[in-house]
């Protein structure tokens, strides 16, 4: 990864990824975040929008990681 999400199952994919790690660290690791991250650039922007209500929905504690401002965004 990074990869293009082609479809909301790939959207969905990551989103159980999240949650998986957030289970067993308080922390999501940097290669995480910045695979994300390069999903999100590399995405069409409808799934980019589908990542953001998942990840409000499912796994709001991380949406710290992806806010505009973060300090665990990739330089």
């Amino acid at each position: 990864m990074p990869y293009r999400w082609k479809n909301k199952i790939d959207v969905d994919e990551t989103i159980v990824v999240i949650k998986n790690v957030l289970d067993k660290e308080s922390e999501l690791p940097n290669w995480l975040v910045n695979t994300i991250y390069g999903s999100i650039r590399d995405s069409d922007p409808a799934m980019t929008r589908f990542f953001y209500s998942e990840v409000k929905k499912h796994a709001p504690s991380s949406l710290k990681y992806f806010e505009e401002g973060s300090t665990r965004a990739p330089i």
